[in-house]
């Protein structure tokens, strides 16, 4: 019986650190994916309850926000622009996606193909594409910011980040 004691100590720790995890998962119900927004335009998100589909980050901010409305409707969403090139660039409705950016300068949501791309803002995962309204000096279109973005040429490139920030 005593050899058996650390053994059942351990489990029952086990035990009461997944019971934990569990409950608060379950608690917290984050969205990744709304379906029935067949009007296809930008929902509400309620901050710290909307998570990121592609690196699972937690929206805390509409500011640099994207979601993306599928044609039958369904709406991902992401915390930074280029979560959501990473993700685009494998999905098979690419064509027929309609994407909303939250713009910097004009706090509102766009057509994400529309908007202009600032490439070197702080953005929460680092890789530095802002989303504007207004085209201002050195922003790029949206195929060239998926293009940067599946070449690595953004601000998580250290050598890229060196470059642009000295400038």
């Amino acid at each position: 019986m005593k050899k058996l004691m650390p053994f059942i100590t351990v489990f029952v720790l086990v035990l009461i650190i997944v019971f934990i995890f569990l409950s608060m998962s379950s608690q917290k119900k984050m969205v990744t994916i709304q379906e029935g927004n067949h009007e296809h335009k930008p929902l509400d998100i309620t901050l710290n309850h909307f998570q990121d589909t592609q690196c699972g980050m937690t929206i805390e901010s509409l500011r640099h926000s994207v979601q993306v409305v599928s044609p039958d409707g369904k709406t991902w969403f992401f915390d930074d622009v280029g979560c959501f090139a990473l993700w685009f660039k494998n999905i098979a409705f690419q064509k027929d996606a309609v994407i909303w950016v939250y713009t910097n300068d004009t706090n509102q949501y766009i057509d994400g193909r529309v908007a202009h791309y600032n490439i070197v803002d702080k953005t929460p995962m680092g890789y530095g594409f802002g989303a504007y309204e207004k085209k201002g000096e050195n922003m790029i279109d949206f195929n060239e910011m998926l293009l940067r973005m599946y070449r690595g040429e953004n601000l998580t490139n250290p050598l890229l980040r060196k470059k642009l920030l000295s400038e």
